[in-house]
């Protein structure tokens, strides 16, 4: 299926270059671009019948029971009304269908709700409120403070000086931090109505495309032609702020826009379960067809031998003419009666199942976050059993792994450490009071500190603590905003610097204002203002950021921030015992997963400064080389300077997230990281998680720029893994398994060997056709992978090239628009309800509030459905062969004539009222162990990602067992029966007597076996199992009774031979001898396999049932402190810093401008600890639940 959005990314392909031009609709309108409605659901209502019906004929079995139906239509061959399959087969296309509806439903809603959205167009000479879908290319937008950009827009002019404008790129890229665009110089005093209706200037641009960090055009206007790049365009997603107004010229619109280019295609998605059943249904009809010609053939020989000595009394009827055709006949009827083997009610009951256990993940209370009143959600009911088989998963990491929240948390300052970490419950717990600010009025009220030893060290006024706050209130490119005196809001680059500044703050030395050459705080009550004489801007090589200003007493100096090698490095000899003991705190630090930066200044002296000034103006007028000549000299003026200390920042983690991956990591599934962010946050946040480990032997880096150094790169990091671990003699690489799943009192552990982590630029190389299995070796051959700033469309790329060439079952779960792509090309896909809005969650399967309930969907429900699910099916095949193939056998003594053993009504309620509850509770209630030992042993998952419990082999095995079955159901009684007398002397001579016996034999045995499968017994399945055998006597008897006979005879002939053949106690031997025979085989055959080769499953299970019976309690699990050498980063912005803009003055405002909304969030912190405990008889690993 085609959808639109599909079509409009087919056309794309036929557009060389776009041709836009301002207040020009008619011009436009030539060209036939999209308009700027989105559409994201798949059907509408005129295509909704078709395709629907279209998807759901995909399914063999569907269009298997529709060619039935035609020949049950056939009076010829049919020996079974048509009723029998048509009732079924329309209540499972309307339930599939009305499901489907309700789906695409909710789709449709999100999509009128984003269409219906206003913007300011102006349209003849004045601005009009439009909705979003009536906006057109080469239209002008006014946007507002905090409004969504509608289109992506060209920026012509804005509120603030020189035509910039802040904006939050969250739902394209994931990261909450502000940045900057810049309209054309020419454009941007095109600040009122009357100027902008005359603009007309002309975009010639690039077509459509995915790539959100690209933009290359031209505006042509007055004769002139000047650049464009991504740095003047505004994309749709983002959101305008801390500007007052702007005005953009739409450029694309709609499913066009590089947001709606990047979401990937609605796919319908299909279980592994349902691509199997599609080919066992054509074995069973395979299967069928050769038993309809077996008989067909034997009712030709037995017409061609017997039968024609009995055309007397039995003519042949007049269109049939001779044996073959008889047997023609034949084969057609016989297809019709075996067609049991696989009955419509078998669909029916999987739906139903589907929806049993989608609503039991939603009334799963231990998924329910309560600070947002937010139930884990199945938004889908067709992928259930598939969360059980999950190999690989990925994952977002702002706002999936992390809350994007920065906390200052901890400092070290000359030696001397400051701050107490832990949840808000644990500080409380230990009676640790958060520190009163209340002495400085411009704190941050948000802002907590558990540690009032540091007041009291500013208080006493200690030199390097006022100097280590000094820095941190200087030395950053954050803009501050006060609304009215004393409410300040702070516009930072990144949270980090956002944090630092934050501290300062709250601790006395308030940063309050910047001009290009100044910078004035508030210390300590007092307002002091320094001179801005220099920022040396942070980029990924320098890996720090300096700033050189003059103070009030004229003294010139440096302060500097950054990681800590880099600033170790730099340091003057006075400082070596400080940088030791600071070394160590900042082990300590990165040892509780805190980011950590270290802080230094430099006294500069005048003539020295001078010197160099000279030389940084030179050098700034250079042509060629001019980056490398500016780091050379940043690099000489940033030696020798005196070490302060060193900050923690706490990246909070969502509750729950390391224990939830070592859990994960356990059960054998792979997770890999997916982020925007820049390669030094990613790879902290990894080592916060446990993903990154310091015993690994090596962590890989591609950061290559070009595809030969991407290749060179993927071959080293590959030939390395390989030279150091095992090699067969063809080269594979061998993975040695160091615990057995086969027994529960083995320990388990994560043996953490290698990681990946990989560029976004590398990775476009990487995913080329020539590079991308050498990407794929390489990763799966490591135990973690991490790609950071990747593009939505890499992260789904990357989903399906696991996809497509591992065969595995992948999984991805963001929170962002960012993710929407990965999460439709996943098998699953998982959407968090966070701060980055619904996209993630209006584009999932399954929906829920934080990562950490990611361990209890998969290792339980997951686990759960796919156990049920296998079970229901291998029963259900079970149970129809035994009941369909005594057909086969009894076709051998009936002439090969189609007769059936069972009267008509028992065929019909066989599926539909005797067998079908019982199946139904054990695959809705049945658990092999319960949720804490399925959480407590991940390796109990394991069978289902190596789809042990339900493939071809286990198919056969249920179909032979059910052929043996019905190969005894059929010749015990035949052989009683011709030995046995009533009690009054008299054989058992008619046929309905044997039916009887033999169907009461069969529902008895059924419900047996059902009985010695069912693991976990409930009131529900007690009451359909006794339940369904007394329905099955009391309908026997009330169809064969004297009542129904007399009103109905032509459909209830048999009157009263239930009740003489039942009252034979020779029958009930027979049906006794018949249960017995049938039965105990297996369940020998299960006991020695479970006493003899016992799983992981049956150890825990026997573990489970021990306990149970000792009574023993739970035993509370030891938290293990997590230990890590130093991981320092320099977390400030993902891209060269805006150093040059703040000294520039272009930021700076010329007026007062309207405020931002901004509202500064505080949770509680979540402490985190890896949550195992390695004993010699247990291995546990449980995830704490809210």
């Amino acid at each position: 299926m085609e959808t639109t959005q599909d079509c409009a990314r087919d056309k794309l392909v036929q557009e060389k270059e776009r041709h836009v031009k301002a207040n020009a609709r008619d011009y436009n309108d030539k060209f036939s671009y999209a308009d700027n409605r989105i559409k994201t659901s798949k059907y509408n209502i005129f295509t909704f019948l078709p395709v629907n019906l279209f998807e759901q004929f995909q399914r063999a079995a569907n269009a298997y029971f529709v060619v039935l139906l035609i020949l049950q239509l056939i009076p010829a061959i049919s020996s079974l009304s048509w009723f029998t399959t048509i009732v079924p087969l329309v209540l499972v296309l309307v339930i599939t269908a009305v499901k489907d509806a309700t789906d695409d439903y909710f789709r449709h809603k999100s999509d009128q709700k984003v269409n219906n959205r206003q913007s300011q167009v102006l349209i003849r000479g004045r601005l009009q409120n439009e909705k979003w879908m009536n906006v057109r290319v080469g239209d002008i937008i006014k946007l507002e403070n905090n409004q969504f950009v509608a289109a992506d827009i060209l920026l012509l002019c804005s509120s603030e000086p020189y035509g910039l404008c802040y904006i939050e790129t969250a739902e394209l890229d994931g990261e909450t931090n502000l940045k900057v665009r810049q309209a054309l110089t020419v454009t941007s005093d095109l600040g009122n109505v009357s100027k902008l209706m005359e603009f007309d200037g002309e975009v010639i641009c690039e077509p459509p495309n995915n790539k959100l960090d690209k933009f290359t055009g031209t505006l042509y206007w007055r004769d002139n032609k000047y650049s464009l790049d991504n740095d003047k365009m505004l994309l749709r997603g983002c959101v305008l702020r801390n500007t007052e107004w702007c005005f953009g010229m739409v450029i694309f619109a709609g499913l066009q826009t590089k947001l709606m280019q990047n979401c990937g295609r609605t796919q319908f998605k299909r279980t592994s379960i349902d691509k199997l059943m599609n080919t066992l249904v054509l074995w069973i009809f395979a299967f069928l067809i050769c038993m309809g010609v077996i008989l067909a053939i034997g009712n030709t020989i037995w017409e061609t031998w017997v039968g024609r000595k009995f055309e007397v009394f039995l003519p042949w009827d007049e269109f049939q003419s001779s044996a073959v055709f008889s047997g023609f006949l034949t084969f057609w009827s016989y297809i019709i009666i075996l067609n049991t083997v696989v009955p419509i009610s078998l669909y029916v009951s999987v739906e139903v199942l589907r929806l049993g256990h989608s609503f039991f993940i939603n009334w799963d209370q231990k998924m329910y976050y309560t600070q947002t009143d937010t139930a884990a959600e199945a938004r889908t009911t067709t992928l259930n059993e598939e969360l059980g088989q999950v190999e690989f998963i990925f994952s977002d990491k702002t706002g999936t792994l992390t809350q994007n929240i920065m906390v200052f948390s901890k400092c070290s300052i000359n030696g001397q450490t400051y701050g107490t970490t832990g949840s808000f419950a644990e500080l409380m717990h230990k009676k640790t009071a958060c520190l009163d600010f209340s002495f400085n009025p411009l704190s941050d009220r948000g802002f907590k500190f558990y540690d009032s030893s540091l007041i009291e060290a500013i208080k006493q006024e200690e030199p390097a603590v006022h100097e280590f706050f000094r820095l941190l209130a200087l030395c950053h490119t954050v803009m501050p905003e006060e609304k009215h005196e004393g409410n300040l809001v702070y516009q930072a680059q990144s949270p980090d610097e956002g944090a630092l500044v934050t501290a300062a703050r709250n601790f006395g030395f308030v940063f309050r204002a910047r001009t290009p050459e100044t910078i004035t705080l508030w210390e300590i009550g007092s307002t002091v203002t320094y001179q801005l004489l220099a920022i040396l801007d942070f980029n990924n090589l320098r890996k720090r950021m300096s700033v050189i200003v003059r103070t009030p007493q004229g003294k010139i100096k440096l302060y500097c921030k950054g990681a800590d090698t880099i600033i170790f490095d730099r340091l003057d000899q006075s400082s070596e015992d400080l940088m030791y003991t600071t070394s160590e705190h900042l082990s300590e630090f990165a040892g509780e997963g805190l980011r950590t930066l270290a802080l230094a200044y430099k006294d500069l002296d005048e003539g020295y400064y001078n010197i160099w000034m000279k030389k940084l103006l030179f050098v700034s007028t250079v042509i060629e080389n001019r980056e490398d000549q500016l780091a050379l000299l940043y690099d000489e003026i940033e030696q020798g300077m005196k070490l302060l200390g060193a900050t923690a920042i706490e990246d909070k983690l969502q509750e729950g997230v390391p224990e939830t991956i070592a859990c994960l990591n356990l059960a054998d599934i792979k997770i890999w990281v997916l982020t925007g962010d820049k390669l030094e946050t990613a790879m902290n946040i990894g080592y916060s998680c446990n993903m990154l480990r310091d015993d690994m032997n090596e962590v890989f880096v591609i950061s290559g720029h070009t595809l030969l150094e991407v290749q060179q790169q993927l071959r080293s990091a590959k030939e390395h893994i390989l030279g150091l671990s095992r090699v067969s003699s063809q080269g594979n690489f061998e993975k040695t398994d160091m615990f057995a799943d086969d027994s529960v009192f083995e320990e388990e552990a994560i043996i953490a060997e290698y990681a990946l982590v990989i560029s976004g630029h590398s990775l476009a190389h990487a995913l080329e056709s020539q590079l991308e299995h050498m990407l794929l070796d390489l990763a799966y051959l490591c135990k973690t992978v991490i790609c950071c700033r990747v593009t939505p469309m890499q992260k789904a790329q990357v989903v399906e090239l696991v996809r497509r060439h591992k065969g595995s079952v992948t999984l991805a779960i963001g929170d962002g628009a960012n993710d929407v792509s990965m999460i439709k090309t996943a098998h699953i896909g998982v959407g968090i309800s966070g701060q980055e809005g619904m996209q993630a969650v209006l584009a999932s399967d399954y929906s829920f509030a934080q990562f950490r309930y990611l361990q209890r969907l998969l290792l339980v429900h997951g686990r759960w459905s796919y156990f049920r699910m296998c079970n229901f099916l291998g029963y259900f095949f079970y149970k129809n062969f035994a009941f369909t193939l005594v057909h086969f056998w009894y076709g051998f003594f009936c002439g090969f004539s189609a007769q059936t053993v069972y009267d008509q009504w028992f065929i019909t309620l066989f599926n539909i009222v005797y067998t079908s509850l019982p199946v139904l509770a054990m695959g809705l209630f049945d658990q092999d162990v319960n949720d804490q030992n399925s959480l407590r042993y991940p390796s109990l998952y394991k069978p289902g990602q190596q789809n042990l419990l339900f493939n071809k082999r286990q198919f056969f095995l249920c179909t032979l067992h059910g052929m043996t079955t019905s190969f005894l159901l059929f010749f015990v009684p035949y052989g009683a029966f011709s030995v046995l007398v009533k009690e009054d002397g008299s054989h058992f001579s008619d046929q309905q007597a044997f039916a009887v016996t033999m169907a009461t034999s069969l529902v008895t045995v059924v419900s047996v076996q059902i009985g010695l499968d069912t693991h976990y017994w409930t009131a529900v399945n007690h009451l359909f199992v006794w339940g369904s055998l007394i329905m099955y006597f009391a309908i026997l008897f009330a169809k064969q009774s004297d009542g129904l006979c007399g009103i109905f005879p032509n459909f209830f002939p048999f009157i009263g031979t239930a009740r003489n053949c039942l009252s034979e106690k020779s029958t009930w031997l027979v049906i006794l001898l018949t249960t017995v025979v049938c039965v105990v085989p297996g369940l020998v055959v299960s006991f020695l396999r479970v006493d003899l080769f016992p799983t992981l499953t049956d150890k825990v299970r026997h573990l489970q049932q021990s306990r149970k019976k000792q009574g023993l309690q739970e035993q509370n699990l030891k938290r293990v402190r997590r230990t890590s050498s130093r991981r320092s980063a320099y977390a400030f912005s993902h891209q060269q810093g805006y150093g040059e803009l703040i000294t520039s003055g272009k930021n700076m405002k010329m007026s007062t401008v309207s405020s931002t909304c901004s509202h500064e969030r505080t949770t509680h912190s979540s402490n985190w600890i890896e949550n195992m405990l390695k004993r010699k008889n247990e291995v546990s690993c449980i995830s704490q639940e809210t």
